[in-house]
């Protein structure tokens, strides 16, 4: 698929208003994204677990204008209205208007929240985006008449990531579950730049209901945003040989996948966790978002796996917090690892304990 398979003909039903609810979750990626071309194209694959309770709920309301002459739009977060979120959707109106071409013809108020705390290292642009960009699709279903048929719902699917990723890059695999490719891979049959996919190969029933307990090391405003730490790839001196081990890390996972080889899965894991941060750490400007409480609890997830042979381990976005991973069957015992060795390091000994889940909800239509 290209670009132009999602611009629409004549839409031939109106609508004068109505709302539509969506609730969408945030995703850990495994293979990690990090440098993007134009147009939010990434220039490594990536694939990551969608989270099932860490989730954004929005409830996109439309009303029609008068005049169709600029983009008009409110939001609130937890019932208060934010401002300051104007700009980022409005840059994300401007990106999607070639493919949603009412935009314009509607006030829409957007009300959304989170099941987790904002800004907390978890990545709500990732929910927050694709919930937004499931909304908008569901009201273009309406105004092109059409049922979800098996064809359509593959179709509004690729569509909704292909316009999350225009909003924000990791948004893309936030629609489905619960195992998503996003970036074109030669071994990946159906892979694209342009949306995220479900995982199509085979998955052993040791990476079925993964666990993911999130340590809130620093809830505060990241140092520096996504974009600008993505931007900082493109003269990167390592650049390159990052793009290729993430392809490589891809292809190994294929067969880690099929044979469920957990303990190469822990390589991996936290091998990517740990380059993502070293080409933060060796960019110009130079940066460092972990915290010695990152580090510590990483020292502390190591020593007990050595003790015990369990199958625990971490991933990190770009930012403090930690991701500890660990098949289901080692729930109980992670648990009380976690609040009797690492609790102490989170901030206000804050957690969220979370699982592989299975994508996007719509919660309510009326139209």
């Amino acid at each position: 698929m290209t670009e132009q398979d999602f611009i629409p003909k004549a839409y031939p039903k109106r609508l004068n208003n109505g709302n539509v609810t969506w609730s969408s979750p945030s995703n850990i990626a495994l293979v990690k994204y990090w440098g993007k071309k134009e147009h939010q194209i990434p220039e490594n694959p990536s694939i990551s677990f969608t989270l099932n309770h860490c989730k954004t709920l929005t409830t996109l309301s439309y009303t029609k204008k008068e005049h169709s002459d600029s983009f008009s739009f409110d939001v609130f977060l937890n019932g208060e209205q934010k401002d300051d979120f104007k700009p980022k959707i409005e840059t994300f109106f401007k990106r999607v208007e070639d493919y949603l071409p009412f935009l314009k013809d509607y006030h829409f108020k957007i009300e959304t929240s989170n099941t987790f705390p904002h800004s907390s290292g978890i990545a709500s642009s990732a929910s927050g985006m694709s919930a937004l960009a499931l909304c908008l699709v569901s009201i273009e279903i309406e105004l092109r008449d059409v049922s979800l048929s098996t064809v359509e719902k593959s179709f509004f699917n690729k569509k909704a990531s292909f316009l999350a990723r225009l909003g924000s890059g990791s948004a893309c695999r936030s629609i489905e579950g619960d195992l998503i490719v996003w970036g074109t891979h030669k071994e990946i049959e159906g892979s694209s730049d342009l949306f995220g996919v479900k995982y199509p190969y085979e998955v052993h029933a040791n990476f079925k209901n993964y666990q993911d307990t999130i340590l809130l090391v620093d809830k505060g405003e990241k140092q520096v945003s996504s974009t600008i730490g993505h931007n900082l790839m493109h003269h990167h001196p390592f650049a390159s040989r990052r793009f290729e081990q993430a392809h490589e890390n891809m292809s190994k996972l294929i067969n880690i996948f099929k044979n469920g080889d957990v303990d190469a899965f822990v390589k991996i894991v936290e091998s990517e966790a740990l380059t993502l941060h070293a080409m933060m750490m060796t960019s110009m400007p130079y940066f460092i978002l972990m915290k010695p409480n990152t580090l510590e609890i990483i020292n502390e997830i190591w020593a007990y796996r050595n003790e015990t042979n369990s199958k625990v381990c971490f991933t990190l976005d770009a930012g403090a917090n930690v991701h500890v991973l660990y098949p289901e069957n080692e729930k109980d015992t992670v648990i009380e690892f976690i609040k009797t060795n690492l609790v102490a390091y989170c901030q206000n000994g804050h957690y969220i304990s979370d699982q592989i889940g299975f994508g996007a909800q719509q919660l309510v239509s009326e139209n």
